[in-house]
């Protein structure tokens, strides 16, 4: 072996002894803030079936009670990445928050879901004719969810403050919580929160998707500067997420997916874990597949705060609001 050889073969061996002693890569903290509910499946999965170590990262999940509580410690930087409505980054972006805080570099960087929004009355509200006179909950009437009422409402010959009014009762838990104690006549609840409803007799009038056709819900966001700074901490949280949906579709999983749920949700029952199952899981409008989002459906959820949205604005573009970079990168593996 000539010299040079043998000092190929000593430097090779050099590298690969490094490399075999180099310790793993620190794993990144992710403080993430989520509405409650059976729609956070994907991420109990991903924790479970060690998705997010396998991508570098330690998820630390704070449940909110609001929509205000996110979105302002989101944007004070107390939290990294929300589970949140495009319709509240849209919103904080813009200055139309119910809070007065801007956030001027949110954004969305992964779908959801469709929203999963179900309008549902206590039992003695049967119609929409019902409902005049009535008082329905909201989380806070500047967000998308609420203008979703209002236009599904409106759509079935009802205006508000002219035949109904609302009231602020906070996040999806606490609106369920309220309805369960008859506080107000109803309100837009997320599945699989009718699930448990519709068991004690409170009645589902309208699916939203039936109505408004698609539209964005769900979608992971974060701002802007902290993402450019933490760039693989994204792509890992979007492919742990993606790959939990996947999971969550394959059908030789449902067992363990609903051990997993009720794990997560000690007091739902084994049927209401089945439902939510068929809910959320559905072929159709389930879980958003491979967490793509759904750009036309951010085109209605536009067109809402475009006529309900104080101070009013006229709010026409979807790419504003979702940078695709971070989604493409995890894709590609």
């Amino acid at each position: 072996m000539t010299r040079i050889a043998r000092f190929v073969v000593a430097t090779m061996a050099l590298a690969l002894a490094s490399c075999a002693s180099a310790p793993p890569a620190p794993t990144k903290t992710v403080n993430l803030i989520v509405f409650p509910g059976g729609f956070n499946w994907p991420i109990w999965v991903a924790q479970e079936k060690g998705l997010f170590a396998k991508n570098g990262i330690e998820v630390r999940i704070t449940p909110t009670p609001s929509s205000v509580f996110q979105l302002t410690n989101l944007i004070d930087g107390k939290f990294d990445i929300a589970m949140t409505a495009i319709d509240n980054l849209i919103a904080y972006r813009e200055g139309q928050g119910e809070a007065p805080k801007l956030g001027p570099d949110l954004f969305a960087f992964m779908g959801g879901d469709n929203g999963f929004l179900r309008l549902v009355t206590v039992p003695e509200v049967k119609s929409f004719g019902d409902l005049r006179g009535k008082t329905l909950s909201v989380d806070a009437l500047t967000t998308g969810y609420a203008f979703v009422l209002l236009e599904i409402l409106e759509r079935n010959g009802l205006q508000k403050d002219r035949d109904y009014t609302t009231a602020g009762a906070g996040g999806v838990l606490q609106r369920f919580q309220a309805l369960m104690e008859k506080k107000h006549a109803g309100t837009l609840l997320l599945s699989p929160f009718e699930v448990q409803a519709e068991a004690r007799g409170f009645n589902r009038l309208a699916n939203a998707i039936d109505v408004l056709g698609r539209y964005q819900g769900l979608v992971g966001g974060a701002r802007k500067a902290w993402a450019e700074q933490n760039r693989e901490a994204v792509i890992g949280y979007i492919r742990a997420f993606s790959d939990a949906v996947d999971w969550l579709y394959d059908s030789r999983n449902k067992d363990e997916a609903i051990a997993i749920f009720l794990k997560n949700l000690p007091n739902a029952s084994a049927q209401a874990a089945e439902t939510a199952y068929k809910v959320l899981l559905s072929p159709t409008d389930g879980f958003q597949r491979k967490a793509r989002i759904d750009m036309e459906g951010v085109r209605t959820v536009l067109a809402l705060r475009s006529k309900y949205g104080k101070p009013q604005k006229n709010l026409t573009d979807p790419a504003k609001y979702y940078d695709p970079g971070y989604y493409e990168e995890a894709m590609r593996r």
